[in-house]
């Protein structure tokens, strides 16, 4: 089975759990609440179920990083908190290190499997497994140095032989467990679609005006004077005149105003129309598909009643 850094299997699992962050907390020995050292990760499977808590022993043995399996630890969020159940400062020393930049493959979880499956026995590595049963000052100390990530475990007659090819982690609830004694009460989430409106803007209309020019032309009828001159023969035409008449006189003898007339155009400025601007709002249903998670309760109890109560 395959397990990643929980940071890697969901980038946002700080939201999922919210207050209830466990990286980061310092990691305690059971009855003597002596500081074996601090999370500094969590391991999780395929599915997202916790498995291990990576602790790092700087406050025991500097630079060491073990990990701690999910069901032999008690979380208590109350007290920011955790309880590692019947480990000694000796087994931590002989926890198979923890190298995040080597491959944690079966084998490995093997070696560490075997150090806390059964009180009293020594695996082929040296490892002694973790007494739960026992108390702190009763357990058994282990005197075998660590080995590395490499090899493969071998278990001794007194330990259990898991298949290689079908290991669950199920099988083994005493290690991966979160049972509600030693992690008080588990939160389950779901994750659901929440839908909500933001108001943004999307455009702008601008209006204005502008001037066009045309030629335009109108017709205005004038009127102009002119003189005419007829000539006629008057009826006495032929007959003399009297001597004292004055027949011949110098200078003007009539004066005749002549008018015309000038067209007079103008331009003036007329209302034509009235432009009025107005919002209309409309209203359409979007759609949104989403891919939401839910998390489940998994209850692994062969053959023993549960009374599970909502």
């Amino acid at each position: 089975m395959s397990l990643y850094k929980i940071a890697d299997f969901d980038a946002d699992y700080r939201d999922v759990f919210q207050e209830n962050e466990i990286k980061g907390l310092g990691v305690y020995t059971e009855t003597s609440d002596d500081k074996i050292g601090t999370v500094s990760d969590i391991l999780v499977d395929e599915e997202g179920h916790f498995r291990y808590l990576v602790v790092d022993l700087g406050f025991w043995i500097f630079g060491k990083k073990v990990l701690l399996p999910i069901g032999r630890s008690r979380i208590d969020y109350n007290a920011d908190r955790v309880y590692a159940i019947g480990m000694t400062r000796q087994q931590a020393e002989d926890l198979p290190e923890f190298d995040e930049r080597l491959t944690l493959d079966y084998d490995y979880e093997e070696r560490v499997r075997g150090v806390y499956r059964n009180p009293n026995t020594v695996n082929n590595y040296g490892d002694s497994a973790i007494d739960t049963s026992a108390t702190l000052e009763s357990a058994t100390p282990v005197d075998a140095p660590a080995i590395g990530m490499g090899g493969a475990y071998q278990p001794t007659l007194d330990t259990p032989v898991y298949d290689r090819d079908s290991y669950n982690y199920a099988q083994e609830p005493s290690l991966y467990d979160l049972n509600e004694r030693d992690h008080q009460t588990l939160r389950l989430y779901e994750e659901r679609l929440v839908a909500n409106k933001q108001r943004r803007k999307t455009g702008e209309v601008t209006i204005g005006k502008h001037v066009e020019t045309e030629t335009a032309r109108v017709a205005v009828p004038v009127e102009k004077e002119r003189v005419v001159i007829e000539r006629v023969t008057p009826s006495d035409a032929g007959q003399a005149v009297s001597p004292g008449s004055t027949a011949f006189q110098e200078g003007e003898v009539a004066r005749v105003d002549i008018y015309e007339e000038t067209p007079d155009i103008r331009k003036e400025t007329f209302v034509r129309e009235e432009v009025r601007v107005n919002k209309v709002v409309d209203q359409e249903t979007v759609e949104s598909q989403e891919t939401i998670r839910r998390e489940e309760l998994d209850v692994d109890a062969p053959g023993l009643p549960i009374d599970e109560r909502h």
